[in-house]
């Protein structure tokens, strides 16, 4: 889905919304800080179920009355902490760019990193991922920053500098398969290695030049549909199914803003 540069400025105004209602005090960034800790904890050792309010409370050593201040349920704990951690991920991306010599090159690994970042745990990556699918309206900040986040580090790779518009909606279509096939690893309907493939496939249809060996050897199996490069065109297959799955289940705050 194509943003317009109105969409664009909404979701970055957001974005900031969300860190300009963080804590100002030195002693509530901490106590913050140490809350997110606390439920990361908890997911990497049990998952999603693990995750509950007094728990949380008694590891970050708060009242369980101060924790809903701050937080007022699991799905705002688990969506805030993805959103720390994918800060976190676009200040590093931003300080050093991805090697490669091409966007493409880039883009692979940035999108390789992510993944695996997300399935080194897949306890926590669980979690925080059932949590962004389950989000509501009242999390709907949190979850645009999230988006946000995730299109502006891939398209940042793309770039070599800040995105404009058109980057911004090709990362948003690659990030939509990267989270289609997150979820099918999570639910153990994909290998990492399936996910890699179909992520570095549709990279290369999106980016991949008229030219490109690969791209012209996918486009003509896709075309033939007589069993030539029948390894890519099932790749192919699996990638359009990939972005068909992303857009048939939008981003949590797509759907529950509408």
């Amino acid at each position: 889905m194509t943003k317009s540069s109105t969409e664009t400025g909404s979701v970055a105004a957001s974005a900031a919304a969300t860190r300009a209602d963080e804590p100002s005090t030195s002693s509530q960034r901490e106590r913050r800080r140490r809350i997110l800790d606390a439920t990361l904890a908890l997911a990497a050792k049990g998952g999603y179920e693990a995750v509950q309010m007094r728990a949380v409370a008694e590891k970050a050593e708060v009242a369980v009355g101060t924790l809903y201040r701050y937080f007022p349920s699991k799905v705002h704990l688990l969506v805030s902490a993805l959103a720390r951690e994918f800060r976190r991920l676009d200040q590093r991306t931003e300080r050093s760019a991805p090697p490669g010599d091409t966007a493409q090159e880039r883009m692979k690994v940035v999108v390789d990193m992510i993944t695996k970042s997300m399935q080194r745990d897949p306890n926590l990556t669980e979690a925080m991922t059932r949590a962004f699918m389950f989000a509501d309206a009242t999390v709907a900040n949190e979850v645009e920053e999230v988006g946000f986040l995730m299109d502006r580090i891939i398209a940042r790779a793309l770039a070599q500098g800040e995105p404009d518009e058109l980057q911004l909606s090709i990362a948003r279509v690659i990030s939509d398969v990267w989270m289609s096939n997150l979820v099918s690893w999570l639910t153990r309907r994909s290998s990492a290695a399936d996910v890699a493939t179909r992520l570095a496939l549709t990279i290369d249809l999106l980016l991949g030049t008229d030219d490109s060996p690969r791209r012209a050897r996918l486009h003509t199996a896709i075309g033939n549909g007589n069993g030539t490069e029948t390894g890519e065109a099932g790749e192919a297959d699996d990638a359009a199914a990939g972005a068909a799955g992303a857009a048939g289940a939008p981003r949590a705050a797509d759907s529950s803003t509408g």
